[in-house]
């Protein structure tokens, strides 16, 4: 993975680069489904359930901030997924029990599973989060090759999808989560992710 290098471009380049993906903004989402929002007990449903699970995190993610900024200007990944990834995972490192999830397969913010990759850095580490950020890249790149004609926000979205259970259970743009955790994973992060550019990411 290459990182970038800012310079006489300045920060417009850098602005353009977080969008490369697509815009989160512009993705349609249907939010947390009732099982998810049940972790925080939330008479709340969908959108509005990701949000204020979102809401939740923020606190919690401020200590990661810089991190998560400075990862999504490396990679040209919008900080407000990678934040919306680490809500979703392990609700910025609340879920974590010595930076374990996932009955102990699961590490860090971005909860990287040890089956299937070797591990980099501490738990909450920048190194963890560059990690968790090159996996997702890689699932939206598996996704772009998948579905080349897709739109590319619903590549973004289907590469969401694939970060939790792969990009072989991405079938349709309507029916992607369905096998992901909750079967709301693309469809929750995306609305949390919005959550999170509204607040600072």
């Amino acid at each position: 993975m290459k990182l970038l290098i800012i310079g006489a471009l300045g920060l417009s380049y850098v602005l353009a680069l977080s969008c490369i993906y697509g815009d989160v903004m512009k993705i349609d989402t249907t939010g947390a489904s009732e099982q998810t929002a049940r972790q925080d007990k939330l008479t709340e449903k969908g959108v509005d359930a990701s949000y204020k699970l979102a809401e939740h995190d923020l606190k919690r993610m401020e200590q990661y901030k810089n991190i998560i900024m400075d990862v999504g200007r490396l990679y040209g990944m919008d900080p407000a997924v990678i934040a919306a990834i680490i809500s979703r995972e392990s609700r910025a490192g609340a879920a974590l029990v010595d930076g374990w999830g996932d009955h102990g397969n699961g590490y860090g913010l971005m909860q990287i599973d040890k089956r299937y990759h070797k591990l980099r850095g501490a738990w909450n580490s920048k190194e963890h989060v560059a990690q968790g950020t090159e996996i997702l890249i890689d699932s939206i790149r598996g996704i772009q090759r998948k579905f080349p004609n897709w739109p590319k926000e619903h590549q973004f979205k289907g590469g969401i999808s694939a970060y939790n259970a792969g990009v072989k259970n991405v079938r349709t743009y309507e029916g992607m989560d369905i096998g992901t955790t909750g079967n709301d994973y693309a469809n929750d992060v995306v609305a949390r992710a919005q959550w999170f550019k509204r607040h600072g990411y």
